[in-house]
């Protein structure tokens, strides 16, 4: 149990995920004002990856970032 716990807190937002077993993908979006990465978090319905694996295709397709770069500093 203590396992679980302690990746709970490291990775919060993909665990409830991981126990009603939806599928769930992390996708870049853009960056901040400060030139961080920001993300969004896509969940599907249960067995429905294939409709997942399309919109984060799409989402990628539309919001170029491959070649983007944060600064550093």
């Amino acid at each position: 149990m203590s396992t679980l716990l302690l990746v709970a807190q490291r990775v919060p937002y993909q665990q409830v995920w991981n126990l009603t077993g939806q599928p769930a993908a992390v996708v870049p979006w853009d960056f901040d004002d400060d030139g961080m990465p920001m993300s969004v978090q896509l969940v599907g319905r249960p067995y429905d990856e294939a409709t997942l694996l399309s919109l984060s295709a799409q989402i990628e397709a539309a919001r170029p970032w491959a070649h983007r770069r944060p600064p550093v500093s």
